[in-house]
């Protein structure tokens, strides 16, 4: 969709003076290596991508939010005191369950006319939610004037989908669609929110993301299960050591003495994917600040044979994607990114043999699978801001 049928359609939806209309925008994000370890308590290397959500904005003074999308066709129309979860509303039980977590911390404005239009697959595991909670918390706050950090947006953007929408999700995804930047990833301890940002130094490599195309709702899926059996891991290893707080306090130095009172192999093969993979991620932050390229490949491969086999969330086009692009020269690291279940892969890839991977890595997956994959080859981005008066001066002269 051009800039000029944007406008024209947020004209549609609310009509009135272009220049009453602001305009924001939150990335996407993949996360290169640090998968389901947030919400027990690890560290992840997530980076903020140069696609994701604008949310076009009109102030109402009558108490009425009004939700639209490009993506979808349903317009969802709220009043303030009126902000439940309803199946039916689709992708605008986010900004309203953002615009509840809001009021709750006492930010409001006096309703709204929100058009989303983004770039960003849904439901492929790039966040779309989140940069869809986080683009509306920013919005909200630079309205309102209440000049809360990004970090507390992000905050209330990750309660806005664990309590209204109802996934348990962590912090990493809000948090690297605020706080990313370009050029950097972040490592972060979801437990603390302490951070550092990494660089990415990959000359002559490019990051491929390849989209199986295939759906997945995470309130639908095993993700709330496998919260669910990391808690239950838990609470075992802290019978031999009450101390313990999340999966990540374990060091794989004790894994062996700690996991031994584990009474079920299911929930040990799931801790042991959050203790190595959280020890992973460190090892490969420090790697990526050393330029170590090839090294950090090894372990995104190794990362995605432990979703794989451990945690069990990869599943028949994740694992036929990865098995193929580790067949193609060039490709030095590749891994499913996201919650898993479908969603998509991330890759490093040599600039002069993108051709070849695409073309190899689409035909194997469609043999496989019947399916046809989506690449997308980004940039790393900033995180949540407003679009520049300049910006926006290019974006109203289109319909002029």
């Amino acid at each position: 969709m051009t800039d000029a049928n944007i406008w024209q359609r947020f004209l549609a939806f609310s009509p009135g003076d272009v220049s009453q209309v602001r305009v924001f925008f939150a990335p996407g994000r993949v996360n290169l290596i640090g998968e389901h370890t947030d919400y027990n308590g690890g560290y992840v290397l997530p980076a903020a991508l140069t696609v994701g959500t604008w949310a076009f904005v009109r102030l109402r003074e009558d108490g009425v939010y009004r939700f639209a999308s490009t993506a979808f066709p349903q317009v969802v129309t709220v009043q303030k005191g009126d902000l439940n979860y309803k199946l039916e509303d689709d992708y605008a039980n986010y900004p309203k369950g953002v615009v509840w977590a809001m009021e709750k911390a006492g930010v409001s404005i006096p309703g709204a006319d929100i058009l989303y239009h983004g770039n960003l697959p849904n439901g492929a595991g790039l966040s779309s939610s989140a940069s869809i909670e986080v683009v509306t918390a920013f919005a909200i706050n630079e309205l309102s004037g209440a000049g809360l950090s990004v970090e507390r947006l992000t905050l209330l953007s990750q309660e806005a989908e664990n309590q209204f929408v109802g996934v348990n999700c962590g912090i990493m995804d809000q948090f690297s669609v605020g706080m990313g930047r370009a050029d950097h990833a972040l490592l972060l301890q979801c437990a603390t929110l302490h951070y550092r940002l990494v660089p990415v130094q990959a000359p002559g490599y490019k990051l491929v993301i390849t989209n199986t195309n295939k759906r997945r709702v995470l309130s639908d899926s095993k993700y709330n299960e496998r919260r669910q059996e990391c808690e239950a891991a838990l609470a075992q290893m802290q019978r031999a050591n009450p101390s313990l707080t999340c999966l990540a306090d374990v060091s794989v130095e004790d894994w062996e003495r700690l996991s031994a009172v584990i009474d079920d192999e299911r929930l040990r093969k799931r801790a042991h994917h959050v203790v190595f993979e959280n020890a992973r991620t460190q090892r490969a932050a420090t790697l990526l600040e050393q330029g170590n390229l090839r090294a950090f490949g090894e372990l995104m491969n190794e990362s995605h044979r432990s979703l794989r086999d451990d945690y069990e969330v990869t599943g028949p086009e994740l694992d036929a994607l990865v098995e193929a692009a580790w067949t193609v020269e060039g490709c030095i690291g590749s891994r499913m990114t996201g919650a898993g279940f479908g969603g998509c892969t991330v890759s490093f890839v040599e600039a002069p043999q993108l051709p070849v991977f695409e073309q190899v890595v689409a035909e194997r997956y469609i043999e496989q699978t019947g399916w046809a994959p989506s690449f997308y080859v980004s940039d790393i981005g900033d995180g949540v801001r407003e679009v520049t008066s300049d910006e926006l001066a290019q974006l109203a002269k289109s319909i002029l």
